[in-house]
This record gives structure tokens, C-alpha cells and sequence, in this order.
């Protein structure tokens, strides 16, 4: 088995040296040697992951009733389920499973798919929001999610949507992860269901099993024997902690690494021409933007919100800090995705910011927190935007920290600026960012909605939420992009306190004799198919 979290006393010191100690010459035939920054990884359990970089590790750890398509965003491609049905109603959708086993050899069945699902509702963690949003709740769980037999999965929709949206978000890493419920629940204390347990272990079976996990040092994958597949070429997969930008690029260069996941502007541009190394960029999902929290009540003030709209340099953030990393974007729908509207056009005009700032109050500008990562490019744009902010009379002090100091007080509803990275897109529809970006239909602290933007910056529009639920019924194609023309229309007019400035992209290096690494725009990057061409 696969799965425990010890590692035999040589793998493991050979591996702490491969993470901490002195450069190699070549990485080995049969490893993949990952770098990025693990600042922002708080627990390894599907249900309550939050970030990009756990996505990218449990990937290739969990699978999904059905997967994302790398390439054709608009695509979804089969994976634990072989197949699938929407009743002519839309109101149910009956996936049938291949035949596969868990890491652990346990069979996948129905019945541990309906457990994940049931679970993510009963727990209420992060995750739990993308279907929460659709109606689904724990109360009525048992319902919605159903076995007839060991080989099929109903899902029964609570409410009017488009199936395809519930079929896409059973794709994503975390909502539609499937997990070995008897493992896990071998695994249960004090009635948890298994989440101290999965913090650090993993019960998946996709192509890796997690092996150990450090936090801020490395995360250890090992090829899944029982994978129902193809085999991996790769017998293990390290991540290592590497947050510094010049560091990636050094030992991506050396040798010391096969991919480097995280390299400011400056070290691609380095890498560009570099013999042996190649670079892959493509659209990614969300937004670097700009958050206010409304449960600060200078904030509830439209004016205060809009004069932060003008105190933003987008072209500025763009050209010297996001290159590599995002690109100019001003809307709350992705790039290419049904609907988007033009670019509404805010420039860096501190004149008028420090004209609405007085006629909402503050003449004599204000005093604010803005917090941010610690690692590229997040502590670069809060720079700059520190100096943006400043020539209207927004006096920034900022706070950088770690994904839990910075996004946990998000979480919280503990803040009173943020320069942050999300905003759905992970879904390849509208519908995706305006429930993380917008949605929030119910504002009170008890609901913990804290996987929505809106929740954790106290902002909640009536009219906004009833427009969302309407594109995501909407079948007419044509009254739906209208539907969403209005929605753009209205967040022009009401100012919610968040604010895109650029589109996400993705840029990885990489060594040039890697095969078959394809990144994929919604961070679940299938690392089974990479290669060494040697």
C-alpha cells in the first residue's frame, strides 16, 4: 500500500538530500523534480483545499468522475465514469464507473463516490461551495446523491441549471475528487470523516499516492501500482519548496529541477533563448485583482470603492510585474469565455479618485492595511500599488505573510485590503467566475461561503445574485448572453469591492527533454504523461 506517510529510512534521507542538499547533476531518469512554492498549501484533504498549488499535487493524486480538457476548455472528457446520462428533464444526471481500484486496492465503488460527495456537503469546507451554489445542500444530500448499484452514480439536481455546469464542476480537483470511504473512515476520529487523517495522507486513485508531506519543504508522490491507466513513466513525482524566483531558475538550469512552476518575469525572460530549457504559457483561470472589505464601513461607501478603481496602475502592474504571469483584463468573465463584454477602460487617474474619496468622506484620503503573499508576484504588486494608492491620498501599509496569514484573514472577514489571485474560470463558462468573483447569497457570518469573493469581502447585490442564478437556468443561447450583459452592465454601476486588473496566466519552464507536459488552464495538470526523452 501506498499510502501511508513514513518513508523507508534510505528513500527518505535520499530524498531530503534531493530537497535540501547539494546540486545533482541530472535528475533522476525515473523522477520528476517539481519547484514552486508551498506557502500557500494548508492541508492535502479535497474538501478543503484552497489555491492553485494544492490543486496542481492532488490532480495527480484523486480522480474525478470526469476530467477537464487540457486544451479544449469547453470539453469534458470521462475518467472514473465511463459514461454519462442527463434525464430528458435536466433535472438528473446517471454516471456509469469503469471498473478501477484505489491506491490502497480497495475497489471504487457507487457507494464511495456518494460518500465523497455526501461528505464534502456534511462538512461544509471550502470546496463545498461550488455545489452549494447549485442548490445542493448537506440536509438533502442523501437525495441528491444516490447508488443504485455498485457501478452506477445518479445525481439528482435541486434546482434548475444548465447539467452541463453540474457536470464541469464535478470535474474540478477538490468538488469532484472521489475518495476510498473505507480507508478513510478507518482512518475517522472523534466523528471528523477522516479530515486530520487527510490533511497529510491521501486515499485517491488516480496515477500517484501521496507518500509524505512537509509542510514548506517538500510533497512526495509515488507511482499508484493499482492505477487503472496507463502507467506512469515517472515512479515518483517531488515537489519542493523552492519560493525563490532566482533559486527555480538556478536549479532548473543545474539540472536540479525538471520544472519550475513559479519564475518572476525577469528569469524567463532569462530563460527564453537558454539552451535545454523551453517555456509553456497559457490562459489560466482567474484574475489578480485588487479587494476591499465592505465589513469595514468606509468601504460600504460606492464612492470610497470607485476611487479605488482609478488609483490602480493597470497598465503599470502589467508591463513591468505581471509579464509571464497575467495579462491586462478588467471584466469578471475570462478571457474567450461566453458573453464577456469589452474592457470598460479605468485608467490611473488620481485626480478623480481623490474627488471621490472626498465626496464619500474622506477629503483628507485614509489610513488603510493592504495585505499580500510574500512570494511573486503578489509582494511586487503590493509595491506598487502601496505607490499608486498613495498619490490619492491612500496611505498602505502592507502586511505579507503566508497563504494562511494572508487569505485566512480573507477567510475570516478580517481584513481591509488585499492584493489577491482568484476568481473561478476553473469551469470553462461565465457562470464559474461570477460565483467565486460575485455570488453570495447570504451574507451572514454563520454561512462560512468562504470559498466566494463576495462572502469574504461582505459584499452582497440581490439583483446581481438573481441575474447569476438566471444565466446558469437559461437554455437560449441569445437570451443568455444578454443575461450576462446585464450583469457586467450592473457591477459597472453598484462597485463591488473587488477588482480585476489582469487575467491569469500560467507559465512553467521547464527541461527540453521533458515529453508530453501540458499545463492545463485549470491548474489540474496530468503529470502521468510526462516522459524523459534521454
Amino acid at each position: 500500500m501506498i499510502m501511508h506517510a513514513c518513508v523507508r529510512p534510505l528513500a527518505a534521507a535520499s530524498l531530503l538530500a534531493l530537497a535540501a542538499g547539494p546540486a545533482l547533476a541530472k535528475t533522476p531518469d525515473d523522477q520528476l523534480v517539481i519547484g514552486f512554492s508551498m506557502t500557500n498549501i494548508l492541508t492535502l484533504d479535497p474538501a478543503a483545499i484552497t489555491g492553485k498549488e494544492t490543486v496542481q499535487v492532488l490532480a495527480n493524486v484523486y480522480d474525478g468522475l470526469v476530467q477537464l480538457d487540457p486544451v479544449n476548455r469547453s470539453e469534458v472528457q470521462p475518467d472514473l465514469a465511463e459514461s454519462w446520462d442527463v434525464a430528458e428533464d435536466g433535472m438528473s444526471i446517471t454516471f456509469h464507473l469503469r471498473e478501477a481500484e484505489f491506491a490502497s486496492g480497495n475497489p471504487v465503488r457507487a457507494e464511495d463516490v456518494v460518500w465523497s460527495f455526501r461528505r464534502l456537503m456534511e462538512l461544509n469546507l471550502a470546496q463545498a461551495s461550488f455545489l452549494k451554489t447549485y442548490g445542493f445542500t448537506a440536509e438533502a444530500a442523501e437525495t441528491a446523491f444516490t447508488a443504485p448499484d455498485d457501478r452506477t452514480v445518479v445525481v439528482t439536481l435541486p434546482q434548475k441549471v444548465n447539467p452541463q455546469l453540474i457536470i464541469s464542476t464535478l470535474g474540478i480537483v477538490g468538488p469532484g475528487s472521489i475518495l476510498d470511504s473505507k480507508l478513510v473512515m478507518e482512518n475517522e476520529r472523534d466523528g471528523d470523516m477522516g479530515t486530520a487523517w487527510l490533511s497529510q495522507n491521501s486515499a485517491g486513485s488516480a496515477a500517484f499516492a501521496l507518500q509524505q508531506w512537509k509542510s514548506n519543504n517538500l510533497v512526495l508522490l509515488t507511482r499508484n501500482d493499482n492505477f487503472w491507466g496507463e502507467e506512469p513513466a515517472m515512479r515518483r513525482i517531488i515537489w519542493r519548496h523552492v519560493p525563490e524566483s532566482q533559486s527555480q531558475r538556478l536549479q532548473l538550469e543545474r539540472q536540479d529541477l525538471d520544472i519550475a512552476f513559479q519564475l518572476a518575469p525577469a528569469d524567463l525572460n532569462a530563460l527564453q533563448n537558454k539552451d535545454g530549457i523551453e517555456i509553456q504559457t497559457t490562459p489560466s483561470a482567474g484574475f489578480y485583482y485588487l479587494a476591499m472589505s465592505m465589513a469595514d464601513e468606509r468601504f460600504q461607501n460606492p464612492k470610497v470603492r470607485e476611487a479605488m478603481r482609478y488609483l490602480i496602475d493597470y497598465k503599470g502592474l502589467n508591463d513591468a510585474i505581471l509579464p509571464f504571469f497575467g495579462k491586462m483584463h478588467q471584466r469578471p468573465i475570462s478571457g474567450g469565455f461566453f458573453g464577456l463584454l469589452d474592457d470598460p477602460g479605468y485608467t490611473f487617474d488620481p485626480e478623480r479618485a481623490k474627488q471621490l474619496l472626498a465626496e464619500g468622506g474622506f477629503p483628507n484620503g485614509m489610513d488603510v492595511t493592504l495585505r499580500a503573499l510574500s512570494d511573486d508576484p503578489f509582494l511586487n504588486l503590493a509595491t506598487a500599488l502601496q505607490g499608486s494608492l498613495a498619490q490619492g491620498g491612500v496611505r498602505a501599509e502592507v502586511i505579507t505573510g503566508s497563504g494562511d496569514q494572508i487569505y485566512g484573514a480573507m477567510r475570516e472577514r478580517n481584513f481591509e485590503m488585499i492584493v489577491g489571485r482568484g476568481g473561478g474560470g476553473q469551469l470553462p463558462d461565465p457562470d464559474s467566475n461570477m460565483r467565486a468573483l460575485i455570488y453570495n447569497p447570504d451574507n451572514s457570518d454563520e454561512a462560512r461561503l468562504t470559498n466566494f469573493q463576495g462572502w469574504r469581502t461582505s459584499f452582497m447585490d440581490e439583483e446581481l445574485n438573481n441575474l447569476i442564478d438566471a444565466g446558469a437556468s437559461e437554455a437560449d443561447l441569445e437570451t443568455r448572453r444578454q443575461i450576462y450583459a446585464d450583469i457586467q452592465n450592473r457591477i459597472d454601476e453598484v462597485v463591488p469591492p473587488l477588482i480585476p486588473f489582469s487575467e491569469v496566466v500560467t507559465s512553467a519552464a521547464y527541461r527540453a527533454d521533458l515529453e508530453g507536459f501540458v499545463v492545463n488552464p485549470s491548474w489540474s495538470t496530468d503529470l502521468s504523461t510526462v516522459t524523459k526523452n534521454r
